[in-house]
């Protein structure tokens, strides 16, 4: 039987502008204060660093300063910090993951015992192309 342990929240808060506010953009953010680099961090995460500067790029603009500031320069002088405001957003957003997961542990415990028995999600018990209903 799987357990609330095998469960994941996964926050998304929507912004002003239709922007989204989740895990991968957390996850970036702590990629390139841990990389220095715009392109490090998105080479880190499998993205392309088109992809990972538009996602900085919409996060600067929708807090009242920059989360990621950069420094021109190429290899040798340039790069990318996480700025206070950076901190700032990457706290609130772990600390608000956490009470979220807190607040619905028994839901996920009753979730976990609604799953399928099967350790890949399958229903072992049930023959493929049978809709078990649930």
């Amino acid at each position: 039987m799987k357990s609330a342990d095998d469960l994941k929240i996964r926050l998304k808060i929507d912004l002003p502008g239709g922007v989204r506010l989740g895990y991968g953009k957390v996850d970036l953010l702590r990629a390139v204060a841990r990389e220095a680099s715009i392109s490090a961090a998105a080479r880190a995460m499998g993205m392309s660093y088109r992809r990972a500067w538009l996602l900085i790029d919409e996060l600067n603009k929708s807090f009242s300063s920059p989360v990621i500031e950069t420094r021109i320069g190429g290899k040798a002088h340039g790069g990318a910090t996480l700025t206070a405001m950076g901190e700032t957003v990457i706290a609130i957003y772990l600390a608000a993951e956490k009470k979220a997961e807190q607040a619905l542990a028994d839901s996920l415990s009753e979730l976990a015992g609604c799953l399928a028995s099967g350790s890949d999600g399958s229903h072992e018990d049930v023959p493929s192309g049978t809709i078990k209903p649930g």
